[in-house]
């Protein structure tokens, strides 16, 4: 394929922007103690810190799944004014600022909230400022994209495919067991990818509904906050493994999610 040259007009803002966003991650490699890094990677706080981070994330990533696959169905079957207002609301949690996420969740779980009062007061159950509540609020903010990249994988199935199967006797279920799952499992593994990660780099929602308590409710990103004032070293450290794991992460999806 012939590839054009790019015009100067584009080039130079194109490389500025470029340099934008490199800079910072190479300013940041700088900064890491690299001397102590193994020391810091090793230590028990951060040991534990990380083992709550992908703990809750792999939970929030299982249930993305279990809510967002059929959530994505149903965006891609349902009338284009209803998947029009469902969308909005899936994307929501995409462009609201995450404290507000963190507002809205303690608005609606909290011991006051809309549906965590009643809880609280007939068992007695808080679900604010435990681990649980950072496996909910990583799930509202990751959400999202696991909804969004199954139902692209979704949208592009020839449906062919299941009108063959109906007029063999097929039924939906198994359609969508036999056919439409298989044929969209490479959407489904990049939604699971994006909000494990996403969920892995929660910040916001999780202080504000959480709190950042050690071994409870602090994540990699809250210990990354706190270090900064206490230990930049280990804050830098810290920085340097959640990048790696993003861009891992990144890496991993070439196939199935970005354009070639």
């Amino acid at each position: 394929m012939h590839r054009r040259r790019v015009p100067l007009g584009l080039g130079i803002p194109a490389f500025v922007g470029l340099g934008f966003l490199v800079v910072p991650l190479v300013a940041l490699l700088t900064r890491v103690p690299w001397a102590r890094l193994w020391t810091i990677m090793t230590a028990s706080s951060t040991i534990q810190v990380l083992s709550l981070s992908v703990g809750t994330a792999c939970a929030s990533t299982l249930l993305c799944l279990l809510l967002g696959t059929p959530l994505a169905w149903v965006l891609v079957h349902c009338r284009p004014r209803t998947r029009r207002v469902l969308r909005t609301i899936v994307t929501m949690p995409l462009i609201a600022p995450p404290v507000v996420g963190g507002v809205a969740l303690l608005a609606a779980y909290g011991r006051r909230g809309v549906a965590g009062a009643p809880v609280y007061e007939l068992f007695g159950v808080a679900l604010p400022f435990t681990t649980a509540a950072v496996v909910v609020a990583q799930t509202f903010v990751a959400l999202p994209f696991c909804v969004l990249a199954i139902e692209g994988a979704l949208h592009g199935i020839d449906p062919v495919y299941a009108e063959s199967a109906t007029i063999q006797g097929a039924g939906r279920f198994q359609i969508f067991r036999y056919i439409t799952f298989p044929l969209a499992a490479p959407g489904v593994v990049a939604g699971a990818t994006l909000a494990f990660a996403r969920a892995l780099g929660e910040f916001g929602a999780t202080l504000t509904f959480a709190g950042s308590l050690p071994g409870v409710t602090q994540t990699a990103p809250l210990a990354i906050y706190q270090a900064l004032d206490t230990d930049p070293a280990m804050a830098y450290g810290l920085s340097l493994l959640l990048l790696a794991v993003a861009a891992a992460v990144l890496l991993s999806l070439k196939d199935s999610w970005w354009p070639r």
